[in-house]
């Protein structure tokens, strides 16, 4: 039996639908009839709310990042190492407790269109913009200071992604690897 939702409900389950299949098969298995299917609504009513699958998809990453940057949003008030700390266990607790969420972001948004690639480029830009606006209180910051900060991001992505494969090691042991190995890679000592 259909469940009547609010416009706004009903796209809130088609994109929660979404994440969870898109987390867990590549972008080409899933179909927007099996979204249909399981939120029990027509294929024409999910067109209506996305037009077409990449429209869908995009929104679906999109908020994940969104959601990523707005709980991450460090604190200036705390030093470096804090808030580099604090972002990072938010990051994990994310990936924790949203797993579908951090792989359509980190996984998922890496193998699909151009468009998708930009959603996900702009969360690693914003991401590197804060990290170097941080990093500028205990070193001047160059272009190869950038280009550390980038390669750490796609680092640090691929190990919470086997970290939520394989959760060898603690969090706290996760971050604080995690922590070292950008202010080596930046060369600061803290």
């Amino acid at each position: 039996m259909r469940t009547r939702l609010s416009t706004q409900e009903r796209r809130e389950q088609l994109l929660g639908i979404g994440a969870g299949l898109f987390a867990n098969r590549p972008y080409e298995d899933v179909w927007i009839e099996e979204v249909a299917e399981i939120a029990q609504v027509s294929r024409g009513l999910l067109y209506h709310y996305f037009p077409t699958k990449k429209d869908f998809f995009a929104e679906i990453v999109r908020r994940q990042r969104d959601q990523l940057l707005a709980m991450s949003e460090p604190d200036p008030a705390l030093p470096v190492t804090e808030q580099l700390s604090a972002g990072l266990d938010v990051y994990l607790e994310f990936a924790r407790t949203h797993p579908d969420g951090y792989r359509i972001v980190h996984r998922s948004a890496g193998d699909a269109d151009r468009e998708i690639r930009e959603i996900r480029e702009a969360g690693m830009a914003a991401n590197t913009e804060r990290i170097l606006a941080a990093l500028t209180l205990l070193r001047p910051v160059t272009e190869t200071t950038r280009l550390a900060v980038r390669g750490w991001l796609a680092f640090v992505s691929t190990l919470i992604l086997d970290w939520l494969d394989q959760p060898k090691v603690t969090h706290e042991e996760l971050r604080d690897i995690c922590v070292r190995t950008l202010f080596a890679a930046v060369d600061v000592t803290v």
